[in-house]
């Protein structure tokens, strides 16, 4: 796996970093922001997922002789330009939403002032990272609201590239699921992982009583038993029978699930197993997932749907210079006009409207502070009356990341503070229809 992350981004970026050093505006000092225009899916929320691995992906977005040697034999770039490359080196400021916490149309999840050559080189890299992770947070977020309290786990490795299923397993996790069945993403992110055996196993053996005998010797009677390979009721009576009424769990992976729910529930007090749990892991989405929530199922295993974000794998998020210098110094707030792809120029500071009660009412942004005056919105003139919260936290100084933002306390805060985000939402957000955003955004 390459260390170096300065290709994981579009031929055109390059070039025009190329123009503008030969037109003597690379240099130009510029804001660039990232941002979704609309919430894909018209999903009432979205969620800021992936700025941990994108912070730590900047800090190894450097060009090495490998990169440099690829680009100069492939001629994408003049040789002066690849000079120029060979010194680069993030060195500018990022501000933005924490990983973890929710936004809506407009919101500048991601605000990057530097010079326009070092800015516009992260565009591919931030886009690819933060519109993935943050469509699957946003899909597992609505699956945590929907089990109403009953745990998840991630299981969808098979149905995403290997790559992608290990930062899968990773938003999810900070969304709220509780384990992964991917070892990697346990090894890289700390994600806690699980798994016991597939119908495989099953197969495998002259009998379910010999498979179910040997797993509870290898694993122990607290193992979860899967029951439907063959028959259900015959399978829950086979695992009673062997692993006794301390069976930890059985697991249900086809059928009706309300139905057959309600019956292996039935089965198993009759049988003296009431403290043994079910776990269902049938292709569910938030949808299923809402409609089991008040039966006997005891947590959930989601795949394919949460890797691919449940219909809608990306956010749409986009990436666009907001604001610049001229050749005087001067800030010059520029802005694309194009129909339905209009973008609002200038820098912003951001505030979370909330109610007396704590819920959140409304995103207000404020353009022309910027972000640096986080601390003091309550203070300026645009927020006067607006009580609330700040949202824009400081990511990267002068090329250096903030500490607290990667690595496994990353995770862990990230996780925390998306469930005292999701907290502060009105009811409505919590809808599993199509619909407007929960809260909207205004601009001050």
């Amino acid at each position: 796996m390459h260390t170096s992350t300065a290709l994981f981004t579009d031929h055109y970026e390059l070039t025009m970093v190329d123009a503008a050093l030969q037109a003597g505006t690379a240099n130009r000092q510029s804001v660039f922001e990232l941002f979704a225009r609309r919430l894909s899916g018209a999903r009432r929320y979205g969620v800021v997922a992936g700025t941990g691995r994108l912070l730590e992906a900047i800090e190894r977005f450097r060009f090495t002789d490998a990169e440099l040697t690829f680009l100069s034999d492939t001629q994408v770039v003049r040789p002066e330009t690849i000079d120029w490359l060979a010194n680069y080196k993030f060195s500018g400021d990022i501000w933005g939403y924490p990983e973890g916490e929710v936004f809506f149309p407009g919101s500048p999840v991601l605000t990057v002032e530097s010079t326009f050559a070092e800015g516009v080189l992260l565009e591919t890299l931030a886009l690819s990272i933060l519109n993935s992770d943050s469509a699957i947070a946003t899909a597992a977020s609505r699956m945590v609201n929907a089990a109403a309290g009953k745990p998840l786990a991630e299981m969808g490795s098979r149905r995403t590239g290997e790559h992608a299923a290990v930062t899968a397993a990773r938003a999810a996790y900070i969304a709220g699921f509780n384990a992964t069945s991917n070892l990697e993403a346990g090894r890289s992110y700390g994600v806690p992982t699980m798994g016991t055996a597939a119908h495989a196993f099953t197969l495998l053996h002259d009998s379910e009583r010999d498979a179910f005998a040997a797993q509870v010797a290898a694993l122990g009677v607290d193992t979860t038993l899967l029951v439907d390979t063959y028959n259900i009721e015959r399978g829950v009576r086979n695992a009673i029978d062997i692993a006794g009424t301390d069976l930890g769990a059985v697991r249900i992976d086809s059928g009706d699930l309300p139905v057959v729910v309600a019956q292996v529930r039935r089965l198993l007090d009759d049988l003296g197993a009431t403290n043994t749990r079910i776990t269902v892991t049938n292709d569910l989405d938030e949808h299923t997932v809402a409609a089991l929530a008040a039966s006997p199922v005891d947590s959930f295993g989601v795949g394919t749907s949460v890797v691919t974000g449940s219909g809608t794998p990306t956010m749409s998020m986009v990436y666009k210079l907001v604001a610049r210098q001229n050749d005087a110094g001067d800030w010059v707030s520029v802005a694309k006009n194009s129909e339905g792809k209009a973008s609002v120029g200038g820098r912003k500071s951001v505030r979370r409207a909330l109610d007396d009660y704590g819920v959140a009412t409304a995103e207000l942004i404020a353009v022309g502070d910027g972000p640096e005056g986080a601390d003091e919105f309550a203070s300026t003139a645009q927020f006067a009356g607006h009580q609330g919260r700040s949202v824009l936290v400081p990511l990267m100084r002068a090329g250096a990341v903030v500490p607290g933002n990667t690595g496994t306390d990353g995770i862990a805060a990230a996780r925390e503070r998306h469930r005292i985000c999701v907290a502060e939402l009105p009811p409505v957000a919590m809808s599993l229809t199509r619909g407007d955003p929960a809260i909207p955004t205004q601009y001050l």
